[in-house]
């Protein structure tokens, strides 16, 4: 086999659409080909999954020849195969069971317990394959196959064909890599009331929690050592907040383990979303839990705030009303929107705008009542950085032109909300190509702390524990 695994891409949507539709084919003639016939993979729904890293694709000479879509949607510790095709001219390669390994391998190490899925009882490349692989037919009756089961008999797969089949997955070992999400956030508005004595300002902002973002990998040592992996363009090793903040939890819990760190970027650098105290919080809570530290949300909070004033709001894992130098957080519950991110790829200095003459430091308090109406949407950071970096000024611009647009933090990222992620996607699609755009939704609670319950929940192998 000569294909490679990768994780997908916005852009592959319509590709992986067209696998989709051509794997379908092979059931003409077949009880069920009326519903799969009338059935199609909704774009909107694969460009949800993309964005939050549930789907790879099999790639052949830089073009997808098959996929696997993992649906997250079954509960705390079970992930289902929403979808996996291979184009029929790459059939009997062995590409579909590279997929379907890959994606069991990630989602044991994600903290998944369970792989569910529905197929078909008599054809060969579904039931028989699955059951090549560990997986096991289940009652259909579990209420846990209760809302994909209705589906299935809405859409007309004949039932007495239809089965649904599970597999286990064994608990990630100490000393082997888990997967944790760091999420994104906006700023949905950004003041600054004031200047404290020791030089720091007084913000207030409502901080809105995405579902899309890095993903950490982690991995227990028994020597004490704490590294990064992989190289990150302009961060060397020692001064990444990663390591830096599990150093400083090492250090706080007396722990006598070290870790690898490695971390896929998909924030952009620099761009006012979080991304390094996103960062840096997943390894507070995760190694929290990995090395068995014990440490409650506060005292993790306490540690986030030493490295970065955006990092407790991340480590608490709640969209929050945040004021102080951003510290002080009330949980805030907000509707479910949708958002265009786009990055104009301009590096916008935050310390520069801090010092900025023009930048207004003194604006009245704004109330969580005016928030909500409407009142208060302003980032004080936007007319500095207009007028002092032209490409975020532009994509202001352009954004606007289908609604209010809005810098997140102190950019250089903008966004707009949006009331579906169908105008999301409309809008995303128009992108120049000197940009780049993200639809993503908000998450009131983090993706992180989903993540953290799934491991919680499953049996723990024996660690080497911290010294008194």
């Amino acid at each position: 086999m000569t294909v490679r695994i990768e994780r997908a891409r916005p852009s592959q949507v319509d590709a992986l659409c067209a696998i989709e539709r051509a794997a379908v084919q092979l059931f003409r003639g077949h009880p069920a080909w009326a519903a799969y016939a009338a059935m199609a993979i909704p774009p909107e729904l694969l460009h949800g999954a993309i964005a939050r890293g549930l789907v790879w694709a099999a790639m052949e000479q830089g073009e997808p020849v098959g996929f696997v879509w993992l649906d997250d949607a079954l509960g705390p510790q079970a992930i289902g195969i929403g979808e996996l095709d291979v184009l029929p001219a790459y059939g009997g390669r062995g590409i579909g069971a590279a997929l379907l390994e890959h994606a069991c391998q990630w989602a044991r190490a994600a903290g998944y317990r369970q792989v569910h899925l529905g197929t078909l009882v008599d054809v060969p490349w579904n039931a028989p394959f699955y059951a090549k692989h560990g997986f096991s037919v289940v009652d259909k009756r579990d209420p846990a196959f209760a809302e994909a089961l209705a589906r299935d008999r809405e859409n007309g797969f004949p039932d007495n064909l239809r089965v649904f089949m599970s597999r286990s997955l064994l608990p990630v070992a100490a000393d082997e890599w888990s997967v944790w999400p760091a999420p994104a956030k906006l700023n949905l508005f950004l003041r600054i009331t004031g200047r404290r004595p020791d030089g720091y300002h007084e913000l207030q902002t409502v901080f809105r929690l995405l579902d899309w973002g890095d993903e950490l990998r982690l991995r227990v040592r028994a020597d004490g050592i704490i590294q990064r992996e992989g190289e990150l363009p302009g961060v060397p090793s020692d001064q990444d907040i990663t390591v830096r903040a599990a150093r400083l939890l090492q250090a706080r819990a007396g722990i006598m383990l070290g870790a690898d760190i490695g971390i896929d970027k998909r924030i952009p650098m620099g761009g006012g979303l979080g991304g390094g105290s996103s960062d840096a919080a997943t390894v507070l809570v995760a190694l929290n839990h990995l090395w068995g530290a014990g440490l409650d949300e506060d005292a993790l909070a306490e540690l986030g705030r030493q490295l970065g004033a955006d990092v407790p709001v991340f480590v608490r894992g709640r969209s929050a009303w945040a004021e102080g130098v951003g510290e002080l957080l009330t949980p805030i519950e907000l509707p479910r929107r949708h958002y265009v991110v786009l990055d104009p790829r301009e590096h916008v200095p935050t310390a520069a705008l801090f010092q900025a003459p023009e930048l207004t430091r003194n604006a009245p308090r704004a109330t969580i009542s005016s928030f909500v109406s409407g009142e208060t949407a302003e980032n004080a950071f936007e007319p500095v950085v207009r007028a002092r970096h032209p490409r975020v000024d532009a994509a202001l611009e352009w954004l606007g032109g289908f609604g209010r647009a809005k810098l997140s933090g102190s950019g250089g990222c903008v966004f707009l909300e949006t009331p579906s992620e169908l105008r999301a996607l409309s809008i995303a699609a128009r992108c120049p190509d000197a940009w780049s755009a993200q639809v993503a939704a908000g998450a009131d609670r983090s993706m992180l702390h989903r993540s953290l319950a799934r491991f919680q929940g499953a049996p723990q192998p024996e660690q080497v524990r911290h010294t008194t």
